[in-house]
C-alpha cells in the first residue's frame, strides 16, 4: 500500500514556487513562506496565479508528483504530469477492454452500483439521525426508488442503460439534497445540481470539492500505470480524464456530499464567503476556500475499514486502493472489479 501523502494546495494569488534542492518552496511578496521536502509531496494544485519554475516542474515530474492548474474559482484548466511508472502491458490491456463493450459495461456496471449503494447510505443515515428535519415520504420515495434502481443495474449489460440509471438514481438523490441542509437553510438553497457556471452556493461548493477530488482520482490511477484519460462509464473525450470521473463516482456522496453538508450545517462556512459575479457565477473567496481545502485534508485522515481488502486505512486512501484494485482487474488477478462501499 502506498503512504499516505499530502496534496499541497497553493492559493495565495502571486505566489511563485521553485526548486530549492530537494525541495519546493514557496515565496510570496519576496518572502519564502514554506518549504517541504518532495519525497512528503503526493501532488500538487495551483489555483488561479501562482507560477511554477520550470526547474520546478522537472523536479516533480522526475519525482512522480502530479501538478494540476485550476482557476482561482476551482475551474480545472491543466495537469502536467511526467513519465508514467506502470507497465505498458497494463495500459494495452485497459485499452482492449475500453473498446469491448461488454467488459466496459460490466466495469460500469460496478461504479455505478457502487454509487448508488453510497448513495443510499447517505440518505438512510440522514433519515436514521434526523427524521424530524426532514420530509420522511419523500425520502422513503427516494430510497425505495434508488433501490429498485440498484437491483436494475445489477441485471443490466447495456452500457447506455446503465447510465440511464445513474442519471436517474442522481437526479432523484439531487431532489432531496436540500432537506438535507439543517442549518442556515435562508442562505443556502439548493434547488437542483448545476454547473459551468455554479448559479449557488451549494453548488459551488460541491463543484469545488468534486475537483479536489477528481485530482485525487486521477493521481490514484497514474501511480498504479493506468491511464486516467480512458474510462469505462465516461467514454472518451479531449481535455477530458474519463477513467478519473469514474474513480471519483464511488466517493462522490459518502465523502464529497457528506463534507460540503458538514461544512454549512456545522456552520464552518456561511454565505458570506460566497459572492454574485457579473456572470451569474457564485464564486467562492479566497478564505472560504482555505477553510473548505483544510476540511477536506482533515476529513481524508479518518480511518476506516477497507470492506474488500480488509485493512483499516485512512479515507484519503481509498482511492489508491481502489485504483491498485481496478488494475488488478485489468491484469487478470481478479475476477471483477469491486467497488468501495461505505459501511
Amino acid at each position: 500500500m502506498r503512504k499516505m501523502l499530502n496534496t499541497l494546495y497553493i492559493t495565495t494569488q502571486g505566489a511563485w514556487i521553485f526548486k530549492d534542492g530537494e525541495s519546493i518552496a514557496i515565496k510570496t511578496e519576496g518572502k519564502i513562506t514554506a518549504r517541504l521536502p518532495i519525497h512528503t509531496i503526493g501532488g500538487m494544485v495551483c489555483f488561479g496565479q501562482v507560477t511554477c519554475s520550470p526547474y520546478l516542474l522537472h523536479h516533480c515530474a522526475e519525482n512522480g508528483v502530479g501538478v494540476s492548474f485550476l482557476s482561482r474559482h476551482g475551474r480545472f484548466l491543466a495537469r502536467v504530469q511526467g513519465p508514467v511508472s506502470g507497465n505498458v502491458l497494463l495500459r494495452r490491456q485497459q485499452y482492449r477492454m475500453a473498446d469491448n463493450p461488454e467488459l466496459t459495461a460490466g466495469i460500469a456496471r460496478h461504479i455505478v452500483l457502487g454509487k448508488l449503494i453510497n448513495s443510499l447510505s447517505v440518505l438512510k443515515r440522514m433519515q436514521r439521525d434526523h427524521p424530524q428535519k426532514i420530509e420522511t415520504d419523500r425520502f422513503t420515495e427516494t430510497i425505495n426508488g434508488i433501490k429498485r434502481l440498484i437491483r436494475q443495474v445489477e441485471k443490466e449489460k447495456s452500457l447506455d442503460a446503465i447510465r440511464g440509471m445513474e442519471g436517474k438514481a442522481a437526479n432523484d438523490y439531487f431532489s432531496v439534497f436540500n432537506q438535507m441542509i439543517t442549518s442556515q437553510k435562508e442562505d443556502f438553497i439548493f434547488t437542483g445540481r448545476n454547473r459551468r457556471p455554479p448559479r449557488d452556493a451549494v453548488n459551488a461548493l460541491l463543484s469545488f470539492v468534486y475537483t479536489l477530488l477528481y485530482h485525487d482520482a486521477c493521481s490514484a490511477l497514474e501511480t498504479v500505470g493506468l491511464d486516467p484519460a480512458v474510462g469505462f462509464l465516461h467514454r472518451d473525450r479531449p481535455g477530458r480524464q474519463g477513467l478519473g470521473l469514474d474513480m471519483m463516482e464511488e466517493l462522490r456522496s459518502v465523502f464529497a456530499d457528506r463534507l460540503a453538508l458538514s461544512l454549512i450545517n456545522l456552520k464552518k462556512i456561511t454565505s458570506n464567503g460566497f459572492k454574485v459575479s457579473e456572470s451569474g457565477a457564485v464564486l467562492m473567496d479566497d478564505e472560504t476556500r482555505k477553510n473548505v481545502i483544510m476540511a477536506y485534508q482533515e476529513r481524508k485522515q479518518d480511518i476506516l475499514l477497507h470492506p474488500f481488502i480488509n485493512e483499516k486505512i485512512p479515507l484519503g486512501m481509498v482511492l489508491f486502493a481502489q485504483a491498485q484494485l481496478l488494475a488488478r482487474y485489468i491484469r487478470g488477478d481478479l475476477d471483477g472489479y469491486p467497488p468501495f462501499i461505505r459501511r
